[in-house]
């Protein structure tokens, strides 16, 4: 997001890894560097204050608190923290300091937010499913599966119940539940099964009665997740052994991030369906966007870093160019609906290599 953003801004990347920040320095001279800890407020909101945004991509743990320090500080904010609190309970906050934040600015939530938000502005949505999944192109077992982002968070999108829109009223699920088989190009067969991804869309749009988000894996990968979960290795309650105190997630992580750690240069994809179904005056609408998106060999960026990063970076540039300054929290679903704001998101997009490739029935 930083080497994207250094084309037409000035741009400092901080980070609590002052050698990842070099890192990325090394590979673009005109970014700055600067080492932060998010959880010291006052240093935050102290190196924020020249800014004129700040784009946030913590851990989820972090993500709620950081960007109430920042809304607090008065700045507008991207952000692509996948946390489990609402971030609309900060929309008064950013009002009352006259800050735009644009929040769950990624792939998923993100992308399926803004073309939900662009189509309930022209048609009477009924349906809504987005389906999707990152995965790597070489399956090895055991897990069949690799984690481009965050891996604390994607043990939470095993463990945090998950929540869909089922005939007007919100039902709420275990996750890793649901399982069904799909056939997609390229691919052949995935499985789907509920996450909690819907996440502000349950709130925004909660006149649209069916809405649902699975997530996508290999076949098998759920139920050797819930068969962890079952046994108890996902608890985050302190066993006593041996003396020692121990949290079965600290464990359990600690082994499954050496096996889905991403290496170097290893090639990943990214796959996402979106559809949509309802009514346009008398006639019945079906659409349906798809993505299927690889690792990028010349620039090194992971599919991953491509789908979601891009998205935020041209919610920056969006805002930016002027295209979106209203003031409060503002989920993607939010500005989709704006004339012109989905166009520029999937052009800036598209510009990268990263194609949403749209069907109608």
């Amino acid at each position: 997001m930083a080497r994207d953003l250094s084309g037409n801004h000035k741009v400092t990347l901080a980070d609590y890894s002052l050698t990842a920040v070099k890192n990325t320095q090394s590979l673009d001279s005109s970014i700055s560097a600067l080492q932060l800890d998010v959880c010291d407020v006052n240093h935050l909101q102290t190196v924020a204050k020249p800014f004129d945004l700040v784009l946030t991509a913590v851990p989820g743990y972090l993500g709620f608190a950081t960007l109430k320090a920042l809304i607090e500080a008065g700045k507008n904010v991207v952000d692509i923290s996948f946390f489990p609190e609402n971030s609309l309970e900060l929309n008064e906050l950013a009002k009352t300091n006259g800050v735009t934040a644009i929040v769950d600015c990624g792939v998923a939530p993100g992308m399926d937010n803004f073309i939900l938000g662009h189509y309930n502005e022209k048609y009477l949505i009924q349906e809504f499913e987005c389906l999707v999944g990152g995965l790597p192109k070489n399956r090895k077992p055991p897990f069949e599966y690799k984690a481009p982002f965050s891996p604390i968070d994607v043990i939470e999108e095993y463990t945090r119940p998950a929540r869909y829109m089922e005939n007007g009223k919100i039902v709420t699920m275990p996750a890793l539940t649901d399982i069904v088989s799909l056939e997609f190009d390229k691919l052949g067969t995935l499985e789907s099964f509920n996450s909690d991804g819907l996440r502000s869309i349950l709130f925004t749009m909660n006149h649209i009665p069916n809405m649902k988000e699975k997530t996508l894996r290999y076949p098998g990968h759920a139920a050797k997740m819930k068969f962890l979960s079952d046994a108890g290795l996902f608890n985050e309650d302190i066993r006593i052994i041996d003396g020692k105190e121990i949290r079965p997630i600290d464990l359990t992580s600690a082994i499954l991030f050496d096996h889905w750690k991403l290496g170097k240069d290893e090639e990943e994809l990214t796959v996402m369906r979106i559809r949509l179904k309802g009514r346009n005056g008398d006639a019945d609408i079906n659409i349906q966007y798809d993505l299927y998106d690889e690792y990028d060999p010349e620039t090194g960026v992971s599919s991953m870093a491509r789908t979601t990063g891009y998205t935020a970076t041209a919610a920056v540039n969006l805002f930016l160019d002027g295209y979106f300054d209203e003031k409060g929290v503002f989920p993607p679903e939010l500005i989709g609906g704006k004339d012109g704001c989905l166009a520029y998101i999937l052009k800036y997009l598209s510009d990268r290599g990263v194609i949403y490739r749209k069907t109608v029935n």
